[in-house]
């Protein structure tokens, strides 16, 4: 692979696990070319880096990485200033598994509902599952700052693009969730996640951001 002097990544602007990494690039302020790679696109020089031609992949001088999970451990050590995750062993441990859960518990549904070849009628029990398990989840949110922690985390970087899609997924959270939809609004504003967004998921609120 030839060498790159700067840091690219790759991604696809409509993608969770891409806004994912592009969040944490945010808030780590790291200095990065994001190269957008829509659905069924697939550069040379993605391949080049990436035998799977998939996004998000980082890339840099004697560097080529995929897999948002992998990215973002590599940029926690690369970058280790704001700490995402907690310096003890134990705790981080829980994070990491809090990741996962998030991964197991909801970024399944989140992909069950945007995949092209899901039923309608699966689609519309995936929509209700994420959207009662999110409501049951909300009164952590009335206890800690951020997801299970009081600053913020690789956890939250996982999270809120997930919940950033809730509309353009047809779901809407009820009132019992007011202290998660507090969290999601009190975290979409901050400078560093606005940073992290583009413009096609910028539309995805441009209604609710403009009222």
């Amino acid at each position: 692979m030839a060498a790159v002097n700067r840091l690219a990544c790759y991604s696809d602007p409509v993608d969770h696990y891409s806004h994912r990494v592009r969040l944490v690039l945010a808030e780590k302020a790291v200095s990065v070319d994001i190269i957008d790679v829509g659905p069924g696109q697939c550069p040379p020089q993605l391949t080049e880096a990436n035998p799977y031609g998939g996004v998000p992949t980082l890339v840099g001088r004697e560097l080529a990485l995929f897999d948002a999970q992998v990215i973002l451990e590599y940029l926690e050590e690369r970058y280790p200033h704001p700490a995402l995750l907690p310096a003890y062993p134990q705790e981080k441990a829980k994070s990491r598994l809090l990741i996962h859960r998030i991964q197991r518990d909801w970024c399944v549904l989140v992909d069950c509902i945007q995949a092209r070849d899901t039923d309608e009628a699966r689609r519309v029990q995936a929509r209700k599952e994420l959207r009662e398990s999110l409501t049951g989840v909300s009164p952590v949110f009335a206890q800690w700052a951020y997801f299970f922690s009081d600053e913020l985390s690789l956890v939250d970087c996982c999270l809120l693009p997930l919940l950033w899609r809730l509309p353009v997924l047809g779901i809407e959270l009820p009132r019992a969730a007011r202290p998660l939809l507090d969290y999601m609004e009190r975290n979409f504003t901050r400078p560093t996640f606005q940073a992290s967004l583009s413009a096609a998921e910028r539309d995805m609120r441009q209604e609710r951001l403009c009222s």
